[in-house]
């Protein structure tokens, strides 16, 4: 199992091999935005035009195989709040506001592209083949700390009747343990949440911490029965000219975008 790096003209994205329904962990690289959102800025709240956000969706999904129309957004506020759409809710997003809190996606309706965003944080993609279900998920370091991912696989469990070992995860690229310096707050977070475990994502310099979000999500993952996971070992501030980081650029920067959907108009 592994990633790929897909390239479609100047457009740029990576897929995991164990996800088998059409998928995308976005780059920088392709769109139609210019200045400080060059190229490919996906979030349609960084300051960009919206006609070239949309353009943006379009080139990416006529790669991927899903519509801008298609697209259902979160609205992140670091929770561990997953939401159940479906194919009603298409546009929500791009084309009109989501207005309900939610750091995750999950559908089983085909046709409905879930987006989830990052900058650093962590884009997880889940797959049920056998239940066709999906879900989209950003884990910040806070969401990660809750558990979100593995929130998701439970909430697929619930709302779809997945069976945990059916899941395929894909954690993408976000920012490593090599450039994730943190103060005691976040191992600490870690560590209440999941226990002593947590320690092996861990690791202190100095006055301060290196924080392997890959590894805590894979560790969620595992403690909800996920068996197939994939980790993109790509870092997002490691490579600022590929990948937006907010670490590196703060504001003035676009968005990721890990997209996910299942095959048919529905």
């Amino acid at each position: 199992m592994s990633f790929s790096v897909i390239h479609n003209g100047t457009l740029e994205y990576l897929a995991a091999s164990c996800i088998p329904v059409p998928h995308a962990f976005s780059t920088r690289r392709g769109g139609v935005s210019g200045g400080y959102l060059s190229s490919l800025n996906l979030g349609p709240h960084r300051g960009d035009r919206l006609e070239n956000v949309v353009e943006n969706y379009r080139i990416l999904g006529q790669a991927v195989g899903f519509r801008p129309e298609d697209t259902v957004f979160t609205w992140q506020e670091h929770t561990d709040v997953i939401l159940r759409v479906g194919r009603t809710d298409r546009g929500t997003g791009l084309f009109r506001e989501q207005n309900t809190i939610c750091d995750g996606l999950v559908t089983d309706e085909p046709g409905v592209a879930l987006c989830a965003f990052s900058a650093d944080c962590t884009p997880v993609l889940l797959c049920d083949p056998v239940k066709g279900a999906i879900a989209a998920v950003h884990a910040g370091w806070r969401g990660t700390a809750l558990g979100i991912v593995k929130t998701a696989a439970e909430t697929m469990a619930r709302e779809f009747g997945s069976a945990p070992q059916d899941i395929r995860a894909a954690i993408g690229p976000c920012i490593s343990q090599c450039c994730f310096e943190t103060d005691a707050d976040v191992p600490e977070a870690m560590l209440a949440a999941f226990g002593p475990e947590a320690g092996a994502a861990i690791e202190r310099r100095g006055e301060k911490y290196h924080v392997d979000l890959k590894r805590m999500n894979r560790l969620w993952l595992e403690r909800a029965g996920v068996r197939c996971i994939d980790v993109s070992d790509a870092c997002t501030a490691c490579e600022p000219d590929r990948f937006w980081s907010h670490r590196r650029a703060g504001d003035r920067r676009g968005s990721l975008c890990a997209v996910i959907v299942l095959p048919g108009e529905g």
